[in-house]
């Protein structure tokens, strides 16, 4: 989405975002990831901001909250949806200060959280992300879910 400085995307616009960039997750990942809703918020809430140790509101451009595949027991059930909030406001403020895409900065804090799904630390998702960036860099193509 190209920049309009006269009209920030509503909560709205951005959750759309969200939905395409879904669509473009392999097919063989998007099965493993059930049970987890996509919500968009303006703001990460209180409780959110003292857990992490947050200094304002705009230090978190997306969360995952739940249990990770790698940690659940197929024994044991929660009642509790595994939710991936993305923040609106933060991630506005981050389109607005660099050259991204809004759509690319979405689906990257999408796909990024979505990684914690599966059991990736921040650490990992880091190196994840810096090998597909040198990947694209050299031309590689993200793999089409057909």
């Amino acid at each position: 989405m190209r920049k309009d400085l006269n009209r920030a995307p509503s909560l709205g616009e951005i959750e759309a975002m969200a939905r395409r960039a879904y669509g473009t997750i392999p097919e063989p990942l998007r099965r493993r990831i059930t049970d987890v809703a996509i919500r968009v918020q303006d703001f990460p809430d209180g409780e959110t901001m003292r857990q992490m140790a947050l200094d304002t509101e705009f230090d978190l451009l997306g969360l995952y909250h739940g249990i990770s595949l790698e940690h659940r027991d197929a024994a044991v059930t929660t009642e509790d949806v595994d939710m991936i909030f993305l923040y609106r406001r933060p991630i506005l403020d981050y389109w607005c200060d660099g050259d991204e895409d809004l759509e690319d900065i979405v689906r990257h804090v999408l796909i990024h959280e979505i990684g914690h799904h599966f059991g990736f630390s921040d650490e990992a998702m880091g190196r994840i992300e810096q090998g597909a960036e040198a990947a694209l860099e050299e031309g590689e193509q993200w793999p089409s879910n057909h």
